[in-house]
């Protein structure tokens, strides 16, 4: 029967390198007891040694270093978090199906938000999905045409995957369609009865393509809420930044300099067909936990059953337990070979 038989495994395989810790200190060990000898035998011959010290300065001392060094091992050991064997179980879970919309257009460039909006929105949506739990999330982008970047999925992890790699050069035209994201957003979320919500964050500009309709008719027709977070300064607003070699310059139509404010009374507007609520987060922080708790209030949270998990149990106490049992007796053999030592002086 092999390690692997028996449900073996290291969970935290990057710490090997305690044990070079674990050797760099037996190696110490080793140096310090050779140290010893030749200032033993430099004092006195072993004969005279005998007489002086009988018992204390003999194979004991190796005896201590022994056990500190199989100590030092098997904590090496432990913090590599060792488990064995295991449970199977299935793990029912229930949640609700999220859809996050990220506006991606140039004005999201803005810095008014530090660094920028675009960066604040990314911030929101990862704080959010780490207080969803179990529910599954899906996101969108958007500016001149809505994308769909990662569809509904319990791998949180994947849906910051792509929530990172989100850029205001990934549409193909721009401007901001927030009524088109939403009517993406209904579709992707259409079929089963479970509770639906899409959360938009953005600053809240659109080109005409009727964004509080739209909320209305996910609401209405599909049961879906809309949440909308407003990201950005409303009342002087900022301009918008573009790349221009080293030096930075701002966006310019017909020879001014382009600012972007946050529009709070659309978003509001979109939130308030949208049987949700509005956040107006600005320039500043949201919480995000508070949110994702306020979103889930009064819809139907649908079980799920998913695949089967297996736990392992834990052996790290043991062989901690185990190490610090020898340095115990260590302790113990040192104490009795002073008190001989001290009968010897005296």
């Amino acid at each position: 029967m092999t390690l692997a038989d028996t449900g073996f495994a290291l969970m935290q395989p990057d710490g090997l390198w305690w044990f070079l810790v674990a050797g760099l200190a037996i190696a110490a060990i080793l140096w310090l007891l050779a140290w010893r000898r030749r200032a033993r035998q430099a004092l006195a011959d072993a004969a005279l040694l005998t007489e002086i010290a009988p018992r204390v300065l003999g194979a004991r001392a190796g005896v201590r270093a022994a056990l500190v060094a199989a100590a030092a091992l098997l904590l090496a050991v432990a913090l590599l978090d060792p488990r064995m064997g295991g449970r199977t179980e299935k793990v029912e879970q229930t949640g609700i199906d999220v859809m996050v919309v990220v506006d991606v257009s140039r004005s999201m460039l803005a810095e008014d938000a530090q660094p920028d909006r675009l960066s604040r929105a990314k911030q929101f949506a990862a704080d959010l999905v780490d207080a969803l739990g179990s529910d599954r999330v899906g996101l969108i982008e958007f500016a001149g045409v809505p994308a769909l970047r990662c569809p509904l999925t319990f791998n949180h992890r994947a849906f910051l995957t792509q929530l990172e790699t989100l850029t205001p050069q990934a549409t193909v035209r721009g401007g901001s369609l927030l009524g088109d994201a939403i009517r993406l957003a209904s579709s992707c979320l259409a079929g089963e009865g479970v509770g639906k919500v899409v959360i938009v964050l953005s600053d809240g500009e659109d080109m005409e393509s009727a964004p509080v309709e739209a909320a209305a008719t996910a609401a209405t027709e599909n049961g879906i809420r809309i949440v909308t977070v407003g990201i950005g300064d409303s009342s002087e607003g900022a301009r918008i930044p573009t790349s221009t070699g080293n030096q930075k310059r701002y966006l310019v139509h017909d020879g001014q300099e382009v600012w972007t404010k946050m529009d709070p009374t659309l978003l509001a507007e979109v939130a308030r067909a949208g049987d949700g609520f509005f956040i107006e987060a600005g320039t500043g922080q949201a919480d995000m936990a508070q949110a994702a708790a306020l979103l889930r209030r009064g819809l139907t949270s649908k079980a799920r059953t998913q695949a089967s998990v297996t736990t392992k149990e834990p052996l790290f106490q043991y062989l901690a337990g185990a190490a610090l049992l020898l340095l115990v007796l260590e302790g113990l053999v040192g104490s009795r070979l002073e008190r001989r030592a001290a009968g010897v002086s005296s």
